[in-house]
């Protein structure tokens, strides 16, 4: 796919571009074989040579069907996943911002379905949530969302219905708006990163605890349970030491669900491939990379670009004022967040973009840069030990919408803790869970500041509000000092607290909730609910909406 700019070429390799190849121009979808190993763009007649897992769909108008596949994450490794169109990610749809879309989604999966439109801000009814904004899709059934794709970024779309489960099995794919007028200076590569980690052994899932969230009743499926299975064993040695670790169940009693989840899950994936199997991007010196990174996971990342300086061009989609260069410094991406980076290919050679968690699976997450003419991936993990940007004091500060001391209609405040109730662990918004957190009631119009504090111990919470983008005014006291900061998802740590604001601008009931998936299942959601808003669907009682 190629986009000429001011008489200079340039194009987009959107896939983890594995030996990507390109030599003629073409704006239509592009489809490839199981393996992933050939795309043909349809009507073109062009070849492009990639190992990615996922297609790269144009246009306006889609289709999306949910069904069951097989995952190789690599040559030894394979999972019975859900898909959506048979693959993990499932396509990409790159839209232009503007455009009116129109996605049919079909349900060939053997359990109700749908498709939320993570961070992109759609009419309420369009928003994908079971029972609250329409009824999950059942087996065999239709639906069919239409909005207009208004605000450029990178996201990401995925199921809401029991997504603790869907998700972590698959149902997933990302989703680019592209600038209605382009850029002054695009990338020449433009390639889409999603992260995510799998269970070696599926039955660990017990060992995290079952239970009930207001959600609806989850019975003993919980972060995993009847997804993930595995075909064999792993050739990780840092994988099977940490099964090895959890063999016995009595290891992980009383572990927080923090401590717990990285010995669970320790297959690390980059766009459904894992280890030796993430295939490399190659480059050419001179060239301007842009990497959009998606969490579609359970943990959080830490990953260094070695060899470069990077600049964070924006979060969650939104632009960053005057980012400056990155150099010796982790990027965190939390579950459900997206970070565009860019870097000039200025140091030939073979390098990585590693995970530099502690995490077992930490090491099965590298993608090779092969700069052309060095083909040999011989790159070594970095051992150094690197600070994390603090994305409140980076980028420029600017002229932005909210301040910390201007008047706001409504405040609200959400004490996020992780709970032990009746023998199971919760994760509460003020002390409840959902359904029974008093929801954040606006009325069109109003602004809206937000307090949320981690007072777990040790879980992490990265918090996702539905339907609008908020701007991150203050870290545990301290204005933000770098540039104007929009987000729809923001991790917060134990212990820290954040200032966020928004206007209520857009009519619905939406969730506000966290984007730990198994939390969010053992009940910490909220809502937002516009005064006046009725919901133009009626609840179905015999689909099992569930919401979380």
């Amino acid at each position: 796919m190629f986009t000429w700019y001011a008489g200079k070429k340039r194009y987009l390799s959107v896939l983890l571009a594995g030996g990507l190849t390109l030599s003629a121009c073409s704006n239509t979808s592009t489809s490839m074989n199981h393996e992933g190993h050939e795309m043909q763009t349809k009507n073109s007649g062009v070849t492009m040579t990639t190992s990615s897992a996922f297609e790269v769909l144009t246009g306006n108008t889609f289709t999306l069907t949910a069904k069951e596949s097989m995952l190789h994450l690599d040559d030894q490794t394979m999972k019975n996943v859900w898909t959506y169109n048979g693959t993990v990610p499932g396509p990409q749809l790159r839209v232009k911002q503007g455009e009116k879309v129109k996605i049919v989604l079909k349900n060939e999966l053997p359990e109700p379905v749908t498709i939320h439109w993570h961070g992109l801000p759609v009419p309420n009814n369009m928003d994908g949530i079971p029972g609250v904004t329409q009824n999950a899709v059942k087996p065999n059934e239709s639906f069919t969302y239409e909005f207009t794709a208004s605000v450029a970024g990178t996201y990401w779309y995925h199921s809401h219905q029991r997504s603790s489960v869907q998700v972590d099995k698959g149902l997933y794919g990302s989703l680019v708006v592209e600038p209605a007028a382009p850029t002054a200076d695009p990338a020449d590569q433009d390639i889409t990163l999603v992260l995510d980690e799998w269970m070696q052994d599926d039955s660990m899932a017990q060992m995290h605890g079952g239970g009930n969230s207001g959600a609806g009743n989850q019975g003993t499926m919980d972060h995993g349970s009847m997804n993930h299975g595995s075909m064999s064993s792993s050739p990780n040695p840092a994988i099977n030491q940490s099964q090895n670790a959890a063999n016995g169940h009595e290891d992980m009693a009383g572990m927080s669900d923090a401590e717990m989840m990285p010995l669970m899950y320790t297959i690390f994936s980059v766009n459904g491939k894992t280890g030796p199997a993430i295939p490399p991007i190659h480059v050419q010196e001179g060239e301007k990379i842009r990497l959009r990174l998606v969490n579609a996971g359970y943990l959080s990342h830490k990953l260094n670009l070695q060899g470069h300086e990077f600049r964070i061009v924006s979060t969650d989609g939104q632009p960053i004022y005057n980012p400056p260069l990155v150099n010796g410094q982790l990027l965190n991406i939390a579950p459900g967040e997206r970070y565009d980076i860019e870097f000039v290919a200025n140091k030939p050679g073979s390098w990585l973009l590693e995970e530099k968690s502690p995490y077992p699976g930490a090491k099965s997450l590298a993608v090779p840069i092969l700069y052309k003419g060095y083909e040999k991936e011989n790159a070594l993990p970095d051992t150094t030990q690197m600070p994390i940007v603090d994305i409140t004091k980076y980028g420029e500060a600017a002229k932005s919408r909210f301040t910390l001391d201007q008047p706001y209609d409504i405040t609200y405040q959400m004490d996020l803790n992780t709970q032990t109730r009746d023998g199971q662990m919760t994760f509460t918004i003020n002390g409840k869970t959902f359904p029974d957190v008093p929801p954040l009631n606006v009325k069109k119009g109003d602004l809206v500041k937000v307090t949320m504090v981690n007072r777990s111990k040790e879980d992490i919470h990265p918090m996702h509000l539905h339907g609008h983008f908020f701007q991150v005014l203050s870290k545990n006291g301290q204005p933000v000092s770098g540039s104007p900061l929009i987000k729809d998802t923001l991790n917060i740590l134990p212990g820290e607290s954040f200032v966020v604001a928004f206007a209520a601008d857009n009519p619905g009931d939406w969730m506000f909730h966290c984007h730990d998936l198994g939390h969010a299942a053992h009940g910490m959601v909220s809502e937002v609910k516009y005064a006046g808003y009725q919901a133009d669907f009626v609840p179905d009682p015999s689909v099992g909406n569930m919401p979380e």
